[in-house]
């Protein structure tokens, strides 16, 4: 007997190919940064040493082939681990991506070819290895900028821990060999735990601040109403984190017309009333400021017609974040309680694909919708375009006769598969909103907020664009605004306001970059323009400076054709074009600045203090030297009864701009 173990043992020595000490170091290492990458784990997001059982069999089997070093046992122990680990792998993976069978579990995962390998330790990585050198299997991988178009990984959220993210920018798990129920998801500022960007990735949709104009040369400023407030919200919600925000965030214009105000309502049958007011400039003392206010009639909410709404929902893994899906649940759960038995609502997400989640279904069943909001996870790429079109589909199919059909997208803005060019985005939305269906767009979560895609969306979708940090805002949005937001009253509405050089030697327009239109287009019906909605106001601001002032900024020309002076009271002249809804044919509002007009009220004086906060935000380039402490006496002087806090909000975050500034 002893005789036949020692042949048996000679021959498995000369069987076994002698270990090469550098090459198993070499695949050991390899192995385990190709095992983390296919379980979509990144060693930074292992932030534990806690291991769960199935973590420590792997590492007992790693230390097993790095402890043996006769060959007949390396060869018999490579075997054991061989088995061990295939057992291990497929029903991590299941766990993970939670595939619907062991069949799709075992076709995700990489091959081993078996073929080349002449020892044990290359065995044992090829085990673990899912992107060797020469790999003899495609496995799907997710990669920084492109997403694998098959399978789609639709991850969720278990009591377990924090399932696998697959998306553009953030691709990490816990990894439950790794002991995913005692893994440590990043935690947000406010403590609540979510994935955290590996990047900050924001993009903003702006232009270099108006510059100053010389009325002689360029007397005409033309522009589109905005009534969005979507950078507002993001000022706050960087501010809150302790940060400035960045430059291209500040719209100024959509921080003014966040605020209510109570400008003179429009009398007869006219949809609004502008209110014009020319006063001193809080910031130069040698100019002045034309403040103009629109004031759109008060919805009417008896008479609304039935309402179509679109949920186009983002389920992609970058909104699992919980400022992110969790909280546009919760948003759109307020917002369902301000609808009509008659109302409709239908349900339509995108990640990988887009599938409608819930057929067109009356807002009387209330619990159908919430469930199907419920049962909502994130997980996958962004597919944007598929998602776009499946929902005008839906909308084109509930929409009728006297009815208002909205599509209202909500996302973090991050399109990363299909149409993902704002451009591009832009004349597909164009082509669409002349079928009745009107696109809204808000924006959740930040790292990845691509503000500039969602700005391009809703002003070519004849929508409004809000950006929702906090359940309040989402109270604001969807629930004290909503008649606003859904029900216009004018379209296309443009402002162009002509200055007399005779008068004003020099103007600017405060805001509005990325609203200003050629001169041509004022009178040009089939130019797009921004919707006013029932009861929305809107403020312009200008600042200019009168001829002989001292804070005349350019230099007179020597060969400048001389003007004679007159008498007349007016600085400049307005007007004011827009549609009623469905009409063909603009319609005109006009009436003369004159120097002096108007009162200064609190709605005034407030409207300035948020202009100059917008200002000091990007730079404070014509401010002189008026700085935040001028700012918040200005809004705490103006800050009237505030019946809803927000104007002492404003006055907050201009605190923490200027500890932020020093």
């Amino acid at each position: 007997m002893t005789d036949d173990l020692d042949d048996f043992k000679t021959l498995m020595n000369a069987a076994t190919p002698a270990p090469d000490a550098q090459r198993r170091t070499e695949n050991l290492e390899q192995a385990q940064k190709n095992f983390a990458h296919v379980q979509g784990s990144r060693p930074a997001m292992r932030p534990t040493v806690k291991r769960g059982s199935a973590a420590r069999l792997t590492e007992g089997a790693k230390s097993m082939l790095n402890a043996l070093s006769t060959r007949g046992a390396l060869t018999a122990t490579t075997a054991i681990a061989a088995v061990a680990l295939v057992m291990i792998v497929p029903q991590t993976r299941e766990y993970v991506v939670n595939p619907t069978s062991w069949t799709e579990s075992r076709a995700n995962l990489p091959q081993i070819d078996t073929t080349e390998a002449d020892d044990g330790a290359n065995l044992s990585a090829g085990l673990f290895d899912g992107t060797l050198e020469e790999p003899v299997v495609e496995a799907p991988v997710v990669v920084e900028e492109e997403i694998a178009p098959a399978p789609v990984l639709q991850p969720t959220v278990r009591s377990g821990g924090l399932d696998a993210q697959n998306s553009k920018r953030t691709a990490t798990t816990s990894g439950a060999l790794y002991g995913a129920a005692e893994s440590v998801a990043p935690v947000d500022i406010q403590g609540q735990v979510g994935f955290a960007p590996e990047q900050n990735t924001e993009a903003y949709a702006n232009s270099d601040t108006n510059p100053l104009k010389v009325t002689a040369e360029d007397p005409v400023s033309t522009f589109s109403i905005d009534v969005d407030t979507a950078s507002y919200s993001i000022v706050r919600s960087s501010l809150m984190r302790g940060q400035l925000p960045p430059k291209d965030a500040v719209r100024v214009e959509e921080m003014v017309n966040y605020f209510p105000y109570s400008y003179p309502a429009p009398e007869g049958d006219l949809p609004f009333r502008p209110t014009i007011a020319v006063t001193p400039t809080p910031w130069n003392e040698g100019t002045q400021l034309v403040h103009i206010g629109i004031q759109g009639a008060l919805p009417q909410i008896e008479d609304r017609p039935p309402l179509n709404l679109v949920f186009l929902i983002d389920t992609s893994g970058s909104m699992q974040n919980a400022d992110k899906l969790p909280l546009l649940k919760q948003s759109f759960r307020l917002m369902l309680s301000e609808l009509r038995p008659e109302d409709q609502v239908s349900i339509v997400t995108y990640a990988g694909s887009a599938g409608q989640v819930l057929e067109p279904t009356t807002a009387s069943e209330r619990t159908k919708i919430l469930n199907a909001l419920d049962q909502l996870e994130a997980g996958g790429s962004t597919a944007g375009q598929a998602g776009l079109q499946q929902a005008y589909q839906v909308a084109e199919g509930m929409a009728a006769d006297g009815e208002v059909t909205r599509v209202i997208l909500a996302t973090d803005g991050d399109f990363n598969v299909g149409l993902s060019d704002p451009n591009a985005l832009k004349d597909f939305i164009a082509r669409k909103r002349d079928s009745g269906t009107f696109l809204s767009v808000l924006g959740f979560g930040r790292g990845n907020l691509d503000d500039a895609t969602m700005q391009a969306l809703a002003q070519n979708g004849n929508g409004q664009a809000a950006y929702i940090d906090t359940l309040s805002e989402a109270r604001k949005v969807l629930v004290d605004q909503l008649t606003g937001a859904l029900f216009p009253i004018a379209n296309d509405v443009k402002i162009q306001v002509e200055f007399n050089p005779v008068q004003i030697a020099e103007y600017r327009l405060i805001g509005y970059e990325t609203r200003a239109l050629r001169r041509e287009d004022f009178s040009n019906d089939k130019v797009d323009a921004g919707d006013i909605g029932a009861g929305h106001t809107v403020t312009a601001i200008y600042e200019v400076t009168p001829v002989g002032s001292d804070a005349i900024r350019n230099g007179p020309l020597r060969y400048a054709e001389q003007t004679v002076s007159d008498d007349s009271d007016e600085i400049g002249y307005f007007k004011l074009r827009y549609k009623t809804p469905g009409a063909v044919e603009s319609q005109l509002i006009e009436q003369p600045i004159l120097q002096g007009q108007g009162r200064v009220t609190e709605d005034v004086q407030f409207s300035y203090a948020i202009a100059g906060l917008g200002q000091l935000l990007r730079g404070g380039e014509y401010l002189s030297s008026w700085s935040y402490a001028d700012a918040i006496a200005l809004a705490n002087g103006a800050k009237g009864e505030d019946p809803f806090g927000y104007r002492a909000e404003a006055i907050t975050l201009m605190r923490l701009a200027q500890t932020l500034s020093q």
